[in-house]
């Protein structure tokens, strides 16, 4: 969310609203409302998290939640959230609306993504955008953010969430097993999801690109930082018991975080100081040539 709030800033510098009024109870609603999806999520994922080396110990794979609780937990925090949302302005609402019905898409049957290859990780990764959509509306309700921001952040998340899928079959290693924790393992290989996430990535990649290049040059010099980001990432996804599956322990990636930490002191530097001799990479320069 905060990314969403600071390319306001960027994209329509002249926007201006009361924040700090609203931004705590955006973030509350938002936190309301992803765990709404958290619970459905781990309730459903019960049964195959059984076969999880790791996962096979939580209650719900053990069969210990009841069923009429998690519903009234659930129904709890999306009434909660969402009257939080309407509190904060309308879109906001709508976007908060989106995530829970996107929690749906992904976990309840019949549809459940979440079994399908390719689909599960580009379903899961759509909530980035939509959190990042979430921050930038607590800064102003009149404007979208651009779609290159927008593309960026999904491929991104998808590429997340594809080195996690990674993480997670390559440390199973086990097929069988695998496709028991999780359907959507039948139709990958370490191969197709290898491959996957370096799509995403790329695409990823440009949409940055283009973005860095249209609302600020001078971005440009951030992009180097991004690809280390990138390939240092999937490096992590290739380590035993990676941090890459449960991206809540990145915290034992210091040195991982302490390199984004400087990216986005770097972004910031970039951001208010201005560069024009980096204006002939955004226009074409005409070059007199005489024979």
């Amino acid at each position: 969310m905060v990314p969403g709030a600071a390319v306001v800033l960027v994209v329509a510098p002249h926007v201006r609203s009361s924040v700090l009024a609203t931004a705590t109870l955006a973030l509350v609603s938002a936190c309301l409302t992803a765990s709404a999806n958290y619970t459905i999520n781990e309730y459903l994922d019960g049964p195959s998290d059984r076969f999880h080396p790791v996962k096979g110990d939580r209650p719900a794979a053990l069969g210990l939640l009841d069923r009429r609780l998690v519903m009234l937990q659930y129904v709890l925090l999306v009434a909660s959230g969402l009257g939080a949302a309407y509190l904060v302005n309308r879109l906001f609402l709508f976007a908060c609306i989106a995530l829970l019905v996107m929690g749906l898409i992904y976990n309840v049957p019949p549809v459940r993504l979440k079994d399908k290859a390719y689909f599960d990780v580009l379903t899961e990764s759509i909530n980035s955008p939509i959190r990042f959509l979430l921050g930038w509306l607590i800064v102003t309700a009149n404007t979208l953010p651009p779609s290159s921001a927008i593309l960026a952040y999904w491929m991104g998340g998808a590429f997340l969430m594809s080195v996690k899928r990674y993480a997670e079959y390559r440390w199973i290693g086990d097929p069988l097993r695998a496709e028991r924790y999780r359907k959507s393992f039948a139709r990958y290989t370490e191969e197709s999801l290898l491959l996957s996430s370096f799509f995403y990535a790329l695409c990823s990649a440009f949409f940055i690109a283009v973005f860095l290049i249209k609302y600020r040059v001078e971005f440009i010099l951030t992009f180097p930082l991004f690809a280390i980001l990138f390939g240092w990432y999937l490096a992590i996804g290739f380590e035993h018991n990676s941090a890459a599956q449960a991206p809540e322990k990145l915290y034992r990636e210091t040195g991982f975080l302490c390199f984004a930490a400087f990216t986005f002191v770097v972004t910031c530097l970039v951001l208010l100081v201005d560069l024009p001799f980096l204006r002939w990479l955004a226009e074409p320069q005409l070059i007199a040539v005489r024979f």
